[in-house]
């Protein structure tokens, strides 16, 4: 995150992730895995545009739900004593026990996940002033919104674009990892060629892609006339 010294008063868990692999570890036995320890890694050295790879996380938290939040049970009549959320009948006489397929109430989210098979649709680099540019949309605009994400801010290093999403609310820390799997379907080994990314605002309806264009529409605001006198 950008601003992680000044986050650091109220987090209470560190950015950094960290590996507990010993020397025995089938990963550090090689040389060139041992040269990689305790150095920056460069995300462009990993992985590439039109990769297929695995997301590994902690899905968003939800706490403690009811059956019918937690597994969408029908609802009991609404006359129904004690309660409607409910499941009516929770099992035969015997086997005198729950079975595990029963729905219940419980924790609901915060379950750890392994997600296959996300492709790569762009690898960007820290710094590059084009890096939400295409070949078919020629506007030279970085790879953040106006305004920046929500809850999240400015893209200031490495990123990777994949499709579709990914478990956890923002700043969640993930692990990436390559594919397990030798692909062979055509959705796999498709090259992926983008021809636009959306750069409005998402904080509300978004009309401009860069704040050039905004500005060259609108006009120059008070305060920016100020600044150049």
């Amino acid at each position: 995150h950008p601003a992680q010294a000044l986050q650091a008063a109220r987090r209470r868990r560190p950015a950094l992730w960290r590996s507990r692999s010993t020397v025995d570890h089938p990963l550090i036995r090689s040389p060139s895995a041992r040269s990689l320890l305790e150095k920056p890694i460069v995300v462009g050295d990993l992985f590439s545009q039109d990769e297929m790879i695995d997301v590994i996380g902690v899905t968003r938290g939800h706490g403690y739900k009811g059956v019918t939040y937690r597994w969408g049970t029908k609802k009991l009549p609404r006359k129904t004593h004690k309660g409607l959320r409910k499941v009516a009948c929770i099992g035969a006489w015997h086997p005198s026990r729950v079975c595990f397929s029963v729905p219940r109430a419980g924790q609901f989210g915060y379950h750890h996940r392994t997600e296959v098979n996300k492709k790569v649709y762009r690898v960007g680099v820290k710094g590059d002033q084009k890096s939400a540019s295409t070949p078919f949309d020629l506007t030279d605009k970085p790879i953040t919104p106006m305004g920046g994400f929500h809850h999240y801010g400015m893209i200031n290093e490495d990123f990777l674009m994949l499709k579709g999403c990914v478990m956890g609310p923002r700043k969640r820390v993930l692990t990436l990892r390559k594919s397990l799997l030798t692909h062979t379907k055509r959705v796999a080994l498709e090259k992926i060629s983008l021809k636009f990314i959306d750069t409005a605002s998402k904080w509300g309806h978004g009309r401009f892609q860069t704040d050039g264009e905004k500005k060259a529409f609108q006009g120059l605001l008070k305060k920016d006339r100020e600044a150049m006198e």
